[in-house]
């Protein structure tokens, strides 16, 4: 990173990388196919080296998190003769820098790209953009009031802004989709996330034709989320950030937002200060409003840019918003009102927003339901033991494995288990227990394998593994210290004498924190060895898994690699011989508590398996 930034590292939004460890990573010179798919190309008419140009262009479509760039007004740097091109050159040499870095996959401007609408500033305005086109990076410009006579709408036939920024200039685009007859609204569809995504940029005054041919092209992608750009939608007053409508927003809400469900962010500028606002639109569902705009701040804004870091892993957009031109300067040149520029660091220009994107997008777009599999998918070689909770409530659990293990049901009071559709989107099995245990006293019901059993007497000298779907019970349940799967007899039993031999020989549960707690005595050692997760959250459902690999236990939980995992080698589990408890834990073998919870499925396999390999793989 160029020195001249100061130190300011721009990864504080995307801290793991934008990529992040094992993303697959495009090449930075790309084949005519390639570039075709992705809208990507490599870096041209730079002075960077070729492996930093490569860099420059890696980006992952496929990754939760990416960006999207939003350049406001840049009418000032336009000007007659009185503008400078220098900040806005600088922004979009920065974001083709920053391309791979910060996963940023389109730019969005937002109008009024001149001051006055002529054709020689729209003459110094072109080679700039064309910065962008020589690196291949897909962007979209639409018309501000000072790019074309703000008297009439789009019907107003040429101008200086339609021969520079017409239909024709976007051809060369994948992600161009099309545009209106009169050729001042379009639209571009780009990948990201793992999934497409539509972007209009609306005329200033878009006629009611345009607005019906916005409202076909979000009918034809009836599975897009989209974002919309226009000039003028929402306004905001100094001192209160909170938008609201102009008279045009509210024409644009009534004939294309309000309706279209699928529409989730509007982007607009002309106005300032900035501001945002929330709506609910006819359908019931949040619309993300915002206004961005700096041409009244320090050199018409020094080419400030808006910066979208879309994370679906966190369901959260954070923005900031930065100044290149100015992080580029010389601190010792740079003057005391381009120093306040940097960044703008207030709730109104560094924010973030908290999206369910798949609960947003569940009416148009719903996440396809994982199928169901049967049992003997999932019977692969080294299973020992594999338990569904997918039917009714019965006296006895079948083990699909085929190897003898079934569980019989054992009451510890008249509350019985029930039948529940809920399950683990990624459960094989579309179905789960509710079992309503506690303690003091015990209540509740557990399972059990039969006293000769094949795998009461297995020691696991080869390595393990131990999975479960689970979601602990949120009624106020004290949890500290139950059982999912126990095995019965003590350390003491099992001819152990460390620790606290009147703890089970081998323990899966959980802590009063609601920790992962696999407690356990190795069949090599005379100490009890246990495992440590992070605190679990009751009423969500989880994936835990334990993985032996004959020497070495790693808790996973949605298979994610825990802490605290014992460095020291311990080999199999030791056993007294006695049955395995499903729901139920016990010490000194009195079983003191029931299990408070769903169970999904449970399944134990002779060696050790890849998160790969789990279940919800």
């Amino acid at each position: 990173m160029d020195e001249r930034y100061d130190g300011t590292s721009r990864r504080r939004l995307l801290q793991a990388g934008a990529l992040g460890a094992g993303a697959v990573v495009m090449p930075g010179v790309l084949s005519t196919g390639e570039a075709a798919a992705t809208g990507i190309g490599a870096t041209k008419g730079t002075t960077k080296s070729s492996t930093e140009s490569a860099r420059s262009t890696r980006i992952d479509t496929e990754h939760p998190r990416f960006t999207l760039a939003v350049v406001p007004d840049t009418q000032y740097q336009f000007d007659q003769d009185r503008g400078d091109a220098a900040p806005l050159t600088a922004t979009f040499k920065y974001l083709i820098d920053q391309r791979g870095e910060e996963n940023i996959v389109f730019i969005a401007h937002l109008g009024d790209v001149v001051e006055n609408a002529l054709a020689s500033e729209f003459a110094l305005a072109d080679p700039v953009f064309r910065i962008l086109d020589r690196a291949r990076f897909p962007y979209s410009v639409l018309a501000g009031n000072h790019d074309i006579d703000g008297s009439k709408d789009d019907t107003r036939g040429p101008s200086p802004y339609l021969d520079t920024f017409g239909p024709r200039r976007f051809r060369w685009m994948p992600t161009y989709g099309g545009s209106t007859a009169n050729g001042y609204n379009s639209y571009h569809v780009f990948r990201a996330a793992g999934r497409q995504w539509l972007l209009l940029a609306m005329d200033w005054r878009p006629s009611d034709a345009s607005f019906a041919w916005a409202r076909a092209v979000i009918k034809a992608h009836p599975k897009l989320p989209v974002i919309l750009t226009i000039h003028e939608l929402v306004n905001a007053d100094h001192g209160n950030p909170v938008a609201y409508f102009s008279d045009h927003g509210n024409r644009v809400w009534d004939q294309l937002v309000d309706d279209s469900d699928q529409i989730f962010l509007t982007l607009n500028g002309h106005y300032w200060p900035p501001g945002r606002v929330t709506r609910k639109n006819a359908a019931g569902h949040d619309v993300h409003l915002h206004i961005t705009n700096y041409q009244d701040r320090y050199y018409g804004g020094s080419g400030m840019v808006r910066l979208y870091h879309f994370d679906l892993a966190r369901n959260t957009i954070d923005v900031e918003t930065v100044a290149p031109w100015i992080m580029q300067q010389d601190p010792a040149r740079r003057n005391e009102l381009a120093a306040a520029e940097i960044e703008l660091s207030d709730d109104t220009n560094r924010f973030s927003v908290p999206i369910d994107f798949a609960e947003r997008f569940a009416g148009f777009a719903p996440e396809p339901v994982r199928p169901a599999r049967p049992a003997k998918q999932l019977v692969i070689p080294g299973t020992a033991a594999y338990w569904r909770f997918d039917g009714p409530v019965g006296d006895k659990v079948v083990d699909q494995s085929g190897q003898g293990n079934d569980l019989t049901r054992v009451q510890l009071s008249s509350d019985l288990p029930t039948a529940s559709a809920e399950y683990h989107p990624d459960q094989p099995g579309h179905a789960s227990w509710l079992f309503p245990g506690g303690k003091n006293p015990a209540r509740g019901g557990y399972l059990k394998t039969a006293d000769g059993a094949p795998l009461n007497a297995m020691t696991f000298a080869s390595g393990y593994t131990i999975e479960a779907f689970v979601k602990l019970a949120d009624d106020g349940q004290d949890h500290s210290w139950e059982g999912l799967l126990t095995r019965l007899g003590t350390g003491r039993d099992a001819g152990k004498t460390g620790s606290d031999p009147d703890e089970p020989a081998a323990k899966l549960g959980f802590s009063g924190g609601l920790q992962v707690q696999w407690a356990v005595y190795p069949a090599d050692k005379n100490d009890t060895f246990t495992n440590w997760g992070h605190e679990q959250r009751a009423g969500e459902w989880f994936h835990l898994a334990i993985v032996n690999d004959g020497r070495h236990s790693v808790v996973y939980v949605d298979s994610s690699e825990l802490l605290r995992n014992p460095a020291t080698a311990s080999n199999g589990l030791a056993t007294a011989g006695k049955p395995w408890l499903v729901a139920a834990g016990h010490y000194a073998n009195n079983v003191d508590q029931g299990f408070a919870g769903h169970i999904g499925e449970l399944r134990i396999v002779t060696r050790a398996l890849k998160p790969s390999q789990f279940l919800n793989a």
